[in-house]
């Protein structure tokens, strides 16, 4: 007779009195076969997954992984009724998510999960652990998620994925890469990521423009930091700080791409920085396949926010120079997103945490003060063409020259 478990992230989270999102279920003694019988709809490619005919939620056969190739997909699968709940979980990456609820609400625990949850501990479930290259981003992930709530990773734990970093990070596809990345970029404390895939080599192999910032100096008058790695964390927690949106949180995370490309004989100072960065970011795009908006504000805040953090000296021609090349008159919600990147690049520097950055808001009154222009009536006095967009602008000019002088 067939045995159904809660399994996973829904147990680790009511257990540590966090909103479940998703349940995951656990079915043992069972084959697809009884499973179809019973009105479940088949979705698994890789192994038996089905869906609950009322519900529509998951619920997964027992297996056993072996590991018989390179990579994360490198894994021989058996499904058959006779695998035990322990031998299910034993193939999990984390003890926390190697967990199960039974009916009667026991909790199976063989690998002392509840134990690492008290402690706080992210602990690999056995040597298993490396045989697939994705725990190594899937424990960073977690590690950025728990952060806030005291969680670290165990040492030998850690070690592990030094070991995977240094040989099999090139198995992973750019898709599971970016994936894992993006989820990041949604949790709580999304440069703890980073961080943890520096602080095990991983970084190096997967963004290695990023990995090159550390030990690059900046001026000490801007940067008291000094380091542009670290300034670098402190820009993308500042973001964090500021809004959810990941393309923010990314954006922050390569404003200063363009540094890497300083030649060393020129630090501390890197004249050219931000249109330098904008080649280094495509190319990085391009290898992580990021989405199209992720890039376009990443490229956009390299090369436009030396402008925003000098907002009062520049000339309004200048003004509606960034504007427009923000395309903030067709979409000032992008101008928002900029802008708050910038905000968060300024106040992501010693000291500078708490300082109020009115140069956005000045940025966006300008955008405010210009937006509107009657084009009708323009056309109505014969302007067309160029002369059209010429007029247009001269009445933006104006508008922006009224605001600041």
């Amino acid at each position: 007779m067939s045995q159904i478990y809660l399994v996973g992230g829904a147990v680790r989270d009511e257990l540590l009195d966090l909103p479940i999102k998703d349940k995951d279920f656990l079915v043992v003694g069972s084959s697809p076969k009884e499973m179809l019988k019973k009105g479940f709809k088949e979705v698994g490619q890789d192994f038996p997954v089905f869906l609950h005919p009322t519900t529509g939620e998951e619920y997964a056969l027992a297996r056993t992984e072996r590991k018989s190739g390179k990579g994360y997909k490198g894994f021989s699968v058996d499904f058959s009724p006779d695998i035990t709940i322990e031998q299910d979980l034993i193939r999990r990456d984390l003890t926390i998510n190697a967990m199960a609820k039974a009916d009667d609400d026991s909790i199976i625990d063989p690998f002392n999960g509840q134990q690492d949850l008290k402690n706080r501990v992210l602990r690999h479930v056995s040597p298993a652990f490396a045989e697939d290259p994705l725990r190594v981003l899937r424990v960073a992930r977690f590690a950025a998620r728990f952060y806030h709530l005291g969680f670290t990773i165990a040492q030998e734990t850690l070690e592990l994925m030094r070991q995977l970093a240094e040989s099999e990070m090139s198995e992973l596809t750019a898709e599971r890469v970016w994936q894992e990345t993006q989820r990041s970029l949604e949790t709580e404390s999304p440069w703890i990521y980073f961080q943890v895939l520096r602080e095990c080599g991983a970084l190096k192999a997967l963004i290695p423009e990023l990995d090159k910032l550390w030990g690059i100096p900046n001026p000490e008058k801007w940067h008291p930091e000094i380091d542009t790695g670290v300034h670098t964390m402190m820009v993308l927690e500042q973001a964090s700080k500021k809004t959810q949106d990941p393309t923010v949180r990314f954006a922050a995370l390569f404003h200063d791409l363009g540094k890497g490309a300083t030649p060393s004989d020129e630090w501390p100072h890197h004249k050219g920085h931000e249109e330098a960065g904008v080649p280094i970011i495509q190319k990085a795009c391009r290898r992580l396949k990021t989405p199209k908006e992720y890039q376009e504000l990443a490229i956009q805040v390299s090369r436009y926010h030396l402008h925003c953090h000098k907002m009062f000296e520049l000339r309004p021609n200048t003004i509606l120079k960034v504007l427009k090349g923000l395309k903030a008159y067709r979409n000032p919600e992008f101008l928002k997103q900029f802008i708050t990147t910038c905000e968060a690049d300024f106040n992501g520097r010693l000291y500078n945490e708490d300082k109020p950055y009115p140069q956005g808001a000045h940025l966006w009154k300008c955008y405010e003060a210009s937006k509107d222009v009657d084009t009708q009536s323009l056309i109505e006095k014969g302007f067309e063409g160029i002369k059209l967009g010429e007029e247009i602008n001269k009445i933006k000019l104006q508008q922006i020259k009224n605001l600041t002088f």
